[in-house]
């Protein structure tokens, strides 16, 4: 949601650029900001997914009804898996999350940023609407792109110890191929999840948008201030947007569950018991 907010802060308030030409030009202003979007966005996507991934391997198990956990709840399994797999059992998947996470958030931010810039000069699309376009656009081409590492990191978070079906991320990549149709083996569940991303990806950036739009509107100096790249453009305050993307996700994620229950049955679909599979 930080990425969120310097794309939308950016689309609402170009900055000013220089009008001189060479190192410090509009150009050279122009291929550094796209740098620091890609690194903020890998950065922070790191970061958020690290410091939920014990949330994410549980809800992983319960989804799917793990066998070892399918009549605990969400509390309850969190203290379950320590016990049965140690403290690094919650973090299980977690290194193919990260390895998915950097490309994930940069591919989306920066499509983000394309796709609301092409639906405004070629539709003539503005306000809340292109943002809700260039939103879902952005999440679905960030999911297609990196769906395959999706797949392999579930498959390592739903295993439990001493019953390893894979050995790690290599071996997982190998084994889907060789096993299950080769490339579109790592594609498993791929329209739910198109589906399901569609309304999330809309959703939180219209959500954000406009709590952002609406916060700066009626309280600007409560909520706002002076963006460092340009003292002139307000833009949210760290814990104000910290907040607003808070309640973006909750909503977006609240919309769009179903389609990530059915995508994590398909996608686990040959692991699972025999009258619990989705293919």
């Amino acid at each position: 949601m930080v990425a969120a907010a310097a794309a939308l802060a950016a689309a609402d308030h170009p900055p000013a650029m220089p009008q001189a030409a060479g190192v410090g030009g509009p150009a050279a202003r122009r291929d550094f900001y796209w740098l620091r979007s890609f690194l903020a966005g890998g950065v922070a996507g790191c970061c958020a997914k690290t410091t939920v991934a014990p949330l994410d391997r549980v809800k992983v198990l319960l989804q799917a009804h793990n066998r070892h956990y399918k009549h605990l709840g969400v509390f309850s399994a969190l203290c379950a898996v320590p016990r049965k797999e140690g403290y690094l059992g919650l973090y299980k998947g977690n290194g193919a999350m990260m390895i998915r996470i950097f490309p994930y958030g940069a591919i989306q931010f920066m499509a983000f940023e394309q796709y609301k810039m092409l639906i405004t000069t070629k539709l003539g699309i503005s306000g809340h609407v292109h943002r809700l376009m260039a939103g879902s656009l952005a999440g679905m081409t960030a999911v297609i792109c990196t769906y395959p590492l999706d797949v392999v990191r579930v498959r390592l978070a739903f295993q439990v110890k001493g019953e390893h079906t894979y050995t790690g991320i290599i071996h997982a990549f190998k084994t889907i191929y060789a096993k299950e149709g080769g490339f579109l083996g790592f594609y498993r569940g791929l329209m739910p999840t198109i589906l399901g991303m569609a309304p999330y990806a809309g959703v939180s950036f219209f959500t954000f948008g406009t709590l952002k739009s609406v916060g700066l509107s009626y309280a600007p100096t409560l909520l706002g201030r002076p963006s460092s790249d340009n003292p002139n453009v307000l833009v949210l305050k760290t814990h104000i947007n910290l907040l607003c993307g808070g309640v973006a996700g909750a909503i977006a994620q609240t919309i769009s569950y179903p389609f990530d229950v059915t995508r994590r049955r398909m996608q686990l679909g040959t692991v699972l018991p025999e009258f619990e599979k989705c293919l």
